[in-house]
Formats: C-alpha cells, structure tokens, sequence
C-alpha cells in the first residue's frame, strides 16, 4: 500500500491589496512547542503575563518570533490517571493550534491544578478560548510612544 504525503507550507504569505499579510500556520510543528527545560525556565522565572483560571494557570513571556510557542505541565499530583492528562494535552494543544494567530510572539505554559481532570470536553473547551482572548487582550505589551508623536493629533497645536 502506498501513501502519499503532502506537505503544506509552515507560512504563507498572501498579497492584498499591495500590503502582505502575514497568515500563520495551523499546524502544531515541532517549532510551536517548548522543548528544553531552558525554555519553560525563562517563562516560569519572568512570566510578563499571567492568566489564572479554574484549575489552572498559564503563563507567558515574549518570544520575539512570528509564531507561539507552547508548553504542558501536568503532574501526577494534579491529574491522577494518565488517560486524563492524555485528553487534556490533546484539548489543550488543538485549542492552542486554532486560536494561535491571536498569539503570535508568546511563549505560554499551561499548568494544570487539581480538580482539572474532572472538567469535562466541551467545558474545557471554552474555558480556553476565554483564556486565549484574556491573554491576548490584557497581556500584549503597548508600543513606546515616540516624543516626535507625541501631541501631533491634539486640536490645541
């Protein structure tokens, strides 16, 4: 039996009006993850936000790329059978995976509390989409303002 495997492109870059926008990949790439312990060090040492939520907590630093980075950590102690924190990576990465265009330039890491395996799918669902937009909303540093800007748009000049 043959297969055949397409690979579709980790960024395409669409042309609009002669303005590129930039259109982030959906896809959950090796890249998209935290991988060494140096990573979720640098986030858990200096979080620049910090998003609580039932039974969990996520925290993210600034990562200067053009895509998110995620990391997962379930214990044990918070999650008692394996098959659940199995489901709950699974719900965590694919929430993740289609809200990441929000969350471009964010290093996050999700850590689970107890009580957390006993959410179920749909709830849990949900639950990360509001954190996503929270964190999207609340944490995202504002841009300097320039002093050549500055009193450029009042009506008193």
């Amino acid at each position: 039996m043959l297969s055949c495997r397409v690979a579709a492109p980790k960024v395409v870059r669409v042309w609009q009006f002669d303005n590129p926008v930039l259109v982030v990949s959906q896809d959950f790439s090796r890249e998209k993850r935290l991988l060494t312990p140096r990573h979720f060090k640098a986030v858990f040492d200096s979080p620049t936000g910090k998003v609580p939520g039932k039974n969990l907590l996520l925290l993210a630093r600034n990562n200067d790329l053009d895509h998110p980075r995620l990391g997962l950590v379930i214990g044990k102690k918070s999650v008692k059978l394996s098959v659940e924190r199995n489901r709950l990576k699974r719900l965590m990465r694919e929430s993740f995976r289609l809200h990441q265009e929000t969350l471009v330039g964010w290093d996050i890491v999700i850590v689970a509390r107890k009580g957390l395996g006993d959410v179920e799918n749909p709830e849990l669902i949900q639950h990360f989409g509001k954190l996503w937009k929270r964190l999207a909303r609340t944490s995202k540093p504002t841009p300097a303002v320039s002093p050549e800007t500055v009193g450029v748009d009042s009506t008193d000049a």
